[in-house]
């Protein structure tokens, strides 16, 4: 744990020194169609209590606020916290993903846009199990990663792993999840031209 945290700590460092640039490149990436893959899968009638896993500056929990949902931030990097909650008005909770304290039971559904992949594969599964308690009965976890083929390391000064498709399922598969849907990003590409893996899931058990 401790070689991991470090890695984390070093990740989220990176995104500490970048946040405002990182905010300029991303905040008018249009990730719609993720955010419709996991609010679609859910049971029940909105609003939705959703944790953005992960959140970065915001833009996704504006987004889903302005949906009428009732979104819920979380990342590492206190740069981004301070922007998410100026940017969309959420709670906004300061914790690296290697060591979530999430209230039991509470989301309805998880978006983990682009954040998964920067947890070491040691500790996915407690990772994902965690999430796992966090999901109301039949509630549903997202994921979008940069697909590869197994790959893990760093990538300049972020850490990350790349999983191919049928890796992953095994992984989340094994935390407690079924599988709803898969699809590779961007949409209408040729397949080598999608490096992104978005995968939808439902909590069991």
């Amino acid at each position: 744990m401790g070689e991991s945290r470090s890695t984390s700590a070093r990740t989220i460092a990176h995104y500490e020194a970048n946040a405002a640039r990182f905010w300029e490149g991303t905040k008018d990436h249009d990730v719609t169609q993720n955010r419709d893959a996991l609010l679609g899968a859910i049971d029940g009638t909105p609003p939705f209590v959703i944790l953005d896993l992960g959140c970065g500056p915001g833009r996704d929990l504006a987004a889903f606020r302005a949906m009428g949902h009732e979104p819920v931030g979380l990342d590492g990097c206190h740069a981004f916290c301070e922007m998410a909650r100026r940017h969309s008005g959420c709670e906004v909770l300061e914790q690296d993903m290697l060591a979530l304290s999430l209230p039991a039971v509470r989301f309805h559904g998880i978006f983990a846009n682009a954040s998964l992949f920067h947890v070491p594969s040691a500790d996915l599964p407690r990772v994902l199990r965690e999430l796992h308690a966090a999901l109301r009965p039949r509630g549903v976890l997202f994921s979008s990663n940069p697909r590869g083929h197994d790959e893990e390391g760093w990538h300049g000064e972020r850490y990350g792993c790349h999983w191919d498709l049928e890796r992953w399922r095994s992984i989340v598969t094994a935390a407690g999840f079924e599988e709803i849907a898969h699809y590779y990003r961007p949409t209408g590409k040729p397949r080598e031209e999608q490096p992104w893996l978005a995968t939808v899931w439902r909590r069991i058990g």
